[in-house]
């Protein structure tokens, strides 16, 4: 009898210890997603605000913490909601002028490889193999497979991650597109550099921000 009550005792600390381990666990699990979310919220307002310095990290996560925890604001609010709109416009016209000088720089580089066919739209096409056959025309259908990044190497869209080859007419994609792929035979692997002008321009597309160039690594496989 005191043998099987120990270890009925034991069984019942085994599942104490247990459940304070599971506890444990759930609760770091939620901590690690909330952190998760923090950081990508963080990401998010780097885009948008430039926030340079200790300082104004401390103003912003003090703000954040207060609105979370449901303490009055330090600030009247409403006298503060045109300067918020204007640091969005001003910091939208910095970053994107700086995004800009960054862009013209390295496509400034690209052009001076020798490989670097530069398009009279200004987009450039660095063809890697050549293929064989004819060149497909603005009303054909092509098959390609592709990867599109962009300038900080974040990959936006990619058939090959995909496994499925993309069809489309010619002329119904970037001006990028219709004219780089009209260097390109069947069998061609090239890549191609897009200024905004000739891609999605100042449009917000998903990831890709207003005005960014976007760089794609291009296989022709068929013309349809």
């Amino acid at each position: 009898m005191k043998k099987y009550i120990i270890f009925i005792f034991c069984c019942l600390f085994s599942l104490h210890l247990f459940a304070q381990t599971t506890e444990t666990e759930t609760n770091q699990s939620d901590e690690k997603v909330l952190y998760s979310l923090g950081y990508l919220l963080g990401d998010n307002v780097k885009k948008q605000l430039i926030l340079d310095n200790e300082e104004v990290y401390k103003a912003f996560s003090q703000g954040l913490r207060d609105s979370l925890l449901n303490r009055k604001s330090q600030t009247n609010l409403e006298e503060y909601k045109p300067l918020i709109t204007k640091k969005y416009q001003d910091d939208k016209a910095t970053l994107s002028a700086k995004r800009k000088a960054e862009q013209d720089e390295y496509l400034k580089d690209v052009k001076k490889d020798k490989k670097s066919k530069v398009l009279s739209n200004g987009a450039v096409i660095q063809i890697q193999s050549k293929g064989k056959g004819k060149n497909p025309k603005p009303a054909d259908t092509v098959k390609v497979h592709y990867t599109g990044k962009l300038l900080n190497g974040i990959v936006f869209d990619s058939s090959v991650a995909r496994g499925v080859p993309a069809e489309f007419p010619l002329n119904s994609v970037i001006s990028c597109w219709t004219a780089a792929l009209q260097e390109m035979k069947p069998g061609a692997k090239a890549t191609l550099y897009c200024p905004p002008d000739t891609a999605y321009g100042n449009m917000q597309a998903g990831p890709i921000e207003p005005n960014s160039l976007l760089i794609f690594d291009v296989e022709l496989l068929e013309i349809k």
